[in-house]
C-alpha cells in the first residue's frame, strides 16, 4: 500500500439463501473488479482469498451468475508515521505507517435492494491494511449472513402520486440522502425532498406549515422551541449516530485521548494549549505541542450540538451550571461554522483546532477523530460497534421515544451516541401526504435499516422498531 492510497472499489457476494429457514446449500458470490486506482486489485485479492474461506459462500467468476451483490467503496490513507523510538518525542517520515480511512459495502440483490451494510476502517496498528480490511469485511459478513433473508423482506405497498417535504438536521443528512434516493427507485409515486439546514431552522419550518415533516437530534426540540404545541407532533429514531471530537494537531498521527474533563475544559475556553497537562495526563507517550487550541463550534441552531452539550452536563458540573444541554448553546469560547460540514471544513483548515461533528463527516473528511473517556474509564473511539454498545445498554426506550443515549454504562460503550428524530404531525389532511409519510417510514424502518451502516449510522433496536410501528397509528 502506498501513502494515501484510495481505495474505489466494488465489489460483488452472493449469501446462503432461506425459505423457512436457512438452506444448507450456498449461493453463489461473485467479486467485481475494483475501479482502476493504484493498489486497488491488491485489495481486491485480499478480499477474495478471505472471502474463499466462508462456507456460506462460493465464488462465481461473472455477476450474472451471481445471486447477491454487494458494492463499496471508501478511502485509506496514511496519516502519519509511528516512530520506531518512541522515546525520540517526534514522528518521522520513515516509521511504521499509521493508516486511517474507511470502507462501505453493500449487500444488494438483483434487484438493487440493500439487504445488509457495513462501515470497516483498519485496526490500530495494522501493518498490512488490505488484509485486515478483507478480514474484518469476511468476518462481519459471515456473522450477517442468518440474518440477512429476515431483514430484507418487507413490501411497499403502490402510493399515490405526492412530493413530501421535510428539512432539519444535518447530522443523519448523508442516510437520508441515500433513503430519499433508493425510496425513490422503491416507489416511484413518491418524491421526497428533504433540506439539509439545522435542527432549528427545520422544525421552525414544520412549525410554519411551510414542511410535511421536520428532523433534529434532539428529543427536546419541540418543547424548546414551541412548547405549546408539543402534543401535535410525534418523535420517531430513525438511526442511531455519533459525534465524535475532531483534532487537527499537526505531526500527531495516534488517536489523540480526551476526557471529560477535558473537553469540558477546552470548551469552556479554560484549556488553551494542547500541552495542557490535563491533556498530556491522558496521552503518556504523545509529544502533544505548545500550540494554541482553536475552539470550533456550530453557529446555527443544531442537534448535535445538542448531543455534545448534553453529554458535556451530564459529564460535567461546571459545564451543566454554566451552559447546559442546547440546540443553540451560548457558546464560552471559540469559532462558529455553519452545519456539520461546515465544522470538519473549518478543523481540517486550521492547525490546533478541535471541533465536533457526526462520524461520517469525520471520515469524509479525512479527519483525525479523539477516543473519548466513558464512565469506567475506558477511551473508546466511535464505530459501529462501540455505538451498538452504547444504544444496548442505555435505559429502555419511552413510548414517546426521549431517550439520551450519551454516557451509556456499558464497558467499550461510545459515550456520545445520539439517536436521531424525524418530527411528524399527528395530524395530516391530506390523505396523499398521510399515506405517503406512512408508507415512507414504513420502509424507514425496514430496508431502509440495512441501508446505514455503510455511512456509518446504526440500525435500530429490534424492540425501538416494534414500538414504532405501533406509534404510526397514532398518525391521522
Amino acid at each position: 500500500m502506498t501513502a494515501r492510497l484510495v481505495h474505489r472499489c466494488t465489489l460483488a457476494v452472493a449469501l446462503l439463501a432461506t425459505q423457512a429457514g436457512m438452506a444448507s446449500e450456498a449461493k453463489r458470490l461473485y467479486v467485481e473488479p475494483f475501479t482502476t486506482k493504484s493498489g486497488s486489485e491488491r485489495l481486491r485479492a485480499e478480499v477474495v482469498s478471505e472471502l474463499r474461506k466462508l462456507t456460506s459462500v462460493s465464488l462465481v467468476t461473472a455477476e450474472k451468475q451471481a445471486d447477491v451483490i454487494l458494492g463499496g467503496g471508501g478511502e485509506i490513507w496514511i496519516k502519519g508515521y509511528r516512530s520506531l523510538n518512541p522515546r525520540s518525542g517526534r514522528e518521522p517520515a520513515n516509521g511504521t505507517p499509521v493508516y486511517d480511512g474507511f470502507l462501505s459495502v453493500e449487500l444488494r440483490d438483483q434487484k438493487g435492494e440493500t439487504l445488509w451494510s457495513d462501515l470497516v476502517t483498519p485496526g490500530a496498528g495494522a501493518e498490512n491494511v488490505g488484509k485486515d480490511l478483507a478480514k474484518r469485511i469476511a468476518k462481519h459478513l459471515a456473522e450477517a449472513l442468518p440474518k440477512v433473508e429476515a431483514a430484507s423482506v418487507n413490501s411497499v405497498l403502490p402510493q399515490p402520486s405526492t412530493v413530501l417535504k421535510g428539512a432539519g438536521a444535518t447530522f443523519p443528512f448523508p442516510v437520508y440522502s441515500k433513503w430519499v434516493t433508493n425510496y425513490r427507485r422503491v416507489n416511484a409515486n413518491v418524491e421526497i425532498d428533504y433540506e439539509p439546514v439545522g435542527s432549528v431552522a427545520g422544525i421552525q419550518k414544520l412549525l410554519a406549515g411551510a414542511m410535511d415533516f421536520g428532523a433534529s437530534d434532539s428529543p427536546e426540540v419541540i418543547h424548546d422551541l414551541a412548547p405549546n404545541q408539543q402534543d401535535q407532533f410525534l418523535l420517531f429514531p430513525s438511526v442511531v449516530g455519533a459525534v465524535v471530537p475532531i483534532v487537527n494537531v499537526p505531526g500527531i498521527p495516534s488517536d489523540i485521548a480526551l476526557t471529560a474533563q477535558a473537553l469540558a475544559g477546552i470548551y469552556l475556553g479554560k484549556i488553551t494549549k494542547w500541552n495542557d497537562p490535563i491533556l498530556k495526563e491522558a496521552n503518556r507517550g504523545i509529544h502533544l505541542p505548545n500550540l494554541d487550541i482553536v475552539v470550533i463550534h456550530r453557529e446555527d441552531g443544531s442537534g448535535t450540538s445538542y448531543a455534545w452539550t448534553d453529554y458535556l452536563s451530564k459529564t460535567s458540573p461546571e459545564w451543566k451550571d454554566k451552559v447546559g444541554p442546547s440546540l443553540a448553546p451560548k457558546w464560552p469560547s471559540g469559532r462558529a461554522a455553519a452545519g456539520n460540514d461546515g465544522v470538519a471544513k473549518l478543523v481540517k483548515e486550521l492547525g490546533g483546532s478541535i471541533g465536533y461533528v457526526e462520524f461520517i463527516y469525520a471520515l469524509d473528511n479525512h479527519l483525525s477523530f479523539a477516543r473519548v473517556q466513558n464512565r469506567h474509564g475506558e477511551f473508546v473511539g466511535a464505530s459501529l460497534e462501540s455505538m451498538a454498545i452504547a444504544a444496548r445498554e442505555s435505559v429502555s426506550v419511552n413510548d414517546d421515544f426521549k431517550i439520551s443515549l450519551v454516557d451509556p454504562p456499558g464497558f467499550g460503550a461510545y459515550p456520545i451516541a445520539s439517536f436521531t428524530w424525524l418530527v411528524i404531525p399527528k395530524h395530516i389532511a391530506s390523505d396523499d401526504k398521510r399515506q405517503a409519510l406512512a408508507g415512507f417510514l414504513r420502509w424507514m424502518l425496514g430496508p431502509g435499516q440495512q441501508q446505514a451502516a455503510a455511512l456509518g449510522y446504526l440500525a435500530l433496536p429490534k424492540d425501538v422498531v416494534s414500538k414504532e410501528e405501533v406509534a404510526l397509528l397514532k398518525i391521522h
